[in-house]
């Protein structure tokens, strides 16, 4: 009966992708023959530039009270973070003191700059209409160490780009299938937008600031990219990452500490956008009477303090652990 139910799944999206493209090719002919702003608007292009994108997180979503500067406990000493007891939902339960973890992030802002030296980051939390797609991801990801983090890099960024799974082709639409269930497949389809015509995005960029005029250009290319089936991961990058550096804000600088909703402290040391060292710093009296605190990455975003860089998805899986050390704390969380 799951064979069954599984074979008819696939073949509700195959008819839908195809039926999705019959009514798109229509509307893109449509686009062409008219050119112009006003037959752009007339045929409801304008709606596109209205959707939310589907990750609005943004650096006036980090609450700064209660922030440290790089210098708070400049002499602390660092134990290894996926060393503490980890939780049976995920992430680690977390004991007294400073803890640290170089881990995978991936990029979840097409078209803006790298992570480059003197970038601040703060904490924020995933937000936005693909929010719950987006966790989901990189918690399924914890459970499919096989898959690559080139090929969830993709997918994040087809994401992202609000791509309409039905204009899922080549191995995105494979991974997608591997992490995601057949309930939040069909949630891609909420919110998503098709590709635009040349001319029609030349007409729609007029009508957008400067800043966001990148980031809407990459995310069409994305879609194209990803309809077309035929990709790779530089290809996709190329439209994702914009080559050169965007200049630091003085007043965020680098190794700020954000205080968590969870009462913690936590800062970011980005390595270009797929690796991140996480420094966390508990102190003694947040675990009084008891408390169990997690620190769960999967809901987290290092969020820069300048818009043109990259927002960065955290994680709970380190990269290249050593397992073999202890930790100096004596760790009993209840």
């Amino acid at each position: 009966m799951k064979k069954i139910k599984s074979i008819s799944f696939v073949l509700l999206f195959a008819i839908s992708g195809l039926t999705a493209q019959a009514q798109f090719g229509g509307l893109k002919d449509k686009l062409l023959k008219v050119g112009t702003a006003q037959g752009a608007k007339a045929l409801g292009v304008d709606k596109f530039l209205k959707q939310p994108a589907a990750i609005t997180t943004a650096f006036e979503d980090v609450n700064r009270e209660g922030e440290k500067m790089p210098d708070f406990n400049a002499k602390a000493k660092f134990q290894p973070l996926y060393l503490l007891p980890k939780n049976p939902d995920g992430g680690f339960v977390l004991c007294e003191g400073f803890y640290e973890m170089t881990n995978k992030s991936y990029c979840l802002k097409a078209g803006t700059f790298a992570p480059s030296k003197g970038d601040g980051y703060m904490f924020a939390p995933v937000l936005g209409p693909k929010e719950e797609i987006v966790v989901a991801i990189l918690k399924s990801a914890e459970k499919h160490p096989e898959v690559e983090q080139h090929d969830i890099q993709i997918l994040l960024w087809t994401i992202i780009a609000r791509t309409k799974f039905a204009d899922y082709a080549g191995p995105v639409k494979l991974t997608a299938l591997k992490l995601l269930t057949p309930k939040q497949l069909t949630q891609l389809e909420g919110g998503a937008l098709g590709i635009l015509p040349f001319d029609v995005m030349e007409k729609a960029k007029d009508q957008l600031p400067s800043g966001i005029k990148a980031v809407f250009e990459a995310e069409n290319n994305i879609r194209q990219l990803v309809s077309s089936g035929n990709y790779t991961y530089a290809d996709m990058e190329k439209y994702a990452i914009i080559a050169g550096m965007a200049p630091p804000r003085a007043d965020v600088p680098s190794g700020i500490w954000t205080k968590h909703p969870d009462g913690y402290y936590v800062r970011y040391f980005p390595s270009g956008y797929s690796v991140t060292k996480v420094q966390v710093y508990v102190p003694k009296e947040l675990l009084a009477n008891g408390n169990k605190i997690v620190y769960d990455a999967a809901g987290d975003i290092a969020c820069p303090a300048n818009t043109g860089s990259q927002r960065l998805a955290q994680t709970n899986e380190p990269l290249e652990p050593n397992y073999s050390t202890k930790l100096v704390t004596v760790c009993n969380p209840k």
